[in-house]
C-alpha cells in the first residue's frame, strides 16, 4: 500500500483524489486547513492563501472559533472518501490540558480518527505540544505530526526530541523533512527512537536521500499537498531508493503501521 503521509484538505476535494491516482497512492493522511492556496487563480490570491497560513505559523487566531471551518471540511472529505483518507485531528494550543485531552477523546478518538496533527506551534514555543503528548499517551499512544519547515526552529526541534523522550509511547512525526534545519532533524530523529521523519518539502534531492539512509525504518513519504504534489513526492523516493523493503517502508508500510493500518 503506497500513502502519503502528509497533505491537508483540497477545495474541491475530488481533485485531490485525482492527483493521488496519478500518483499510484492509495490513501493520504489528511490533516485540517484554513488556507487554501490550491483556490489562487494570481498572486494576489495566491497572497491572501498565504498570508492565512503565516498568521496561522506564527500562533496567531489560534482559537476554538477558527478551527470550527476546517473541521467541517475535515469531516466532509473523510465522510466522501473513506477508503482513500486517514484523518487526523487538532486543536488549538492555547487551550488548559484538560480540555485538549477532552477534545482529543471526543473529536479524535470519538471520531474515528487515526492520530493528531498536524500541530503548529509558534517559534520557539515547541513546548506548547506537551499536553497534546500527555493526552495521546492517556489514549494508547496516538500518532503526534508537528510542523517541521519554518518558522520551527532548530531548537524548536531539539526541544520536540526532549518532549519525545518524556512521552516515549506516542511516536511524533517531524513534518517536511525539518526544512532548513534537515541535518539537525536527522540527527535528532535517529538517536530518538519513537521520533519519524516526513519527507515533504525537502529543497535538496541528497537531503531526502541523506534521511532514508539514515533512519530507512523512520521516515515516510508525504507530499505536503496542495502545497506539494504526490508524483513528484513518489518519484524523489523512487530516485534515491532501489526496489525492495526500504522502499517499501518509505513508501507506506511504515505508516501503516504508525496510523493503525497494519
Amino acid at each position: 500500500m503506497i500513502i502519503d503521509a502528509h497533505s491537508h484538505v483540497h477545495d474541491p476535494v475530488p481533485e485531490h483524489i485525482t492527483l493521488l491516482d496519478d500518483a499510484g497512492v492509495d490513501r493520504a493522511v489528511l490533516f485540517m486547513t484554513r488556507p487554501h492556496p490550491e483556490r489562487a487563480t494570481d498572486l494576489v490570491s495566491l497572497r491572501r492563501e498565504m498570508a492565512i497560513l503565516q498568521n496561522r505559523l506564527q500562533g496567531n487566531d489560534d482559537h476554538a472559533d477558527t478551527y470550527r471551518t476546517a473541521w467541517a471540511e475535515l469531516d466532509a472529505a473523510l465522510a466522501a472518501f473513506p477508503d482513500r483518507f486517514i484523518g487526523c485531528g487538532s486543536m488549538p494550543l492555547d487551550l488548559p490540558g484538560e480540555q485538549i485531552s477532552a477534545v482529543i477523546e471526543r473529536e479524535v478518538v470519538g471520531r474515528g480518527l487515526r492520530g493528531i496533527g498536524e500541530l503548529t506551534p509558534p517559534p520557539g514555543q515547541a513546548a506548547r505540544i506537551e499536553p497534546v503528548l500527555q493526552a495521546c499517551t492517556d489514549q494508547g499512544g496516538l500518532p503526534v505530526v508537528v510542523h517541521g519547515f519554518a518558522p520551527t526552529t532548530a531548537d524548536d526541534l531539539r526541544t520536540l526530541a526532549e518532549l519525545a523522550r518524556r512521552y516515549p509511547r506516542v511516536p511524533l512525526v517531524v513534518s517536511q523533512l525539518g526544512g532548513l534545519n534537515w541535518m539537525d532533524a536527522v540527527e535528532l530523529v535517529r538517536d530518538t527512537p519513537t521520533m519519524y521523519l516526513e519527507l515533504s518539502t525537502a529543497n535538496i534531492i541528497f537531503a531526502v536521500r541523506l534521511a532514508i539512509t539514515e533512519i530507512a525504518e523512520r521516515t515516510l513519504f508525504g507530499s505536503d499537498a496542495p502545497y506539494g504534489d504526490p508524483l513528484l513526492s513518489r518519484s524523489t523516493v523512487e530516485r534515491v531508493t532501489t526496489s525492495g523493503e526500504i522502499r517499501d517502508r518509505v513508501l507506506g508500510a511504515t505508516a501503516a503501521t504508525l496510523f493503525g493500518l497494519a
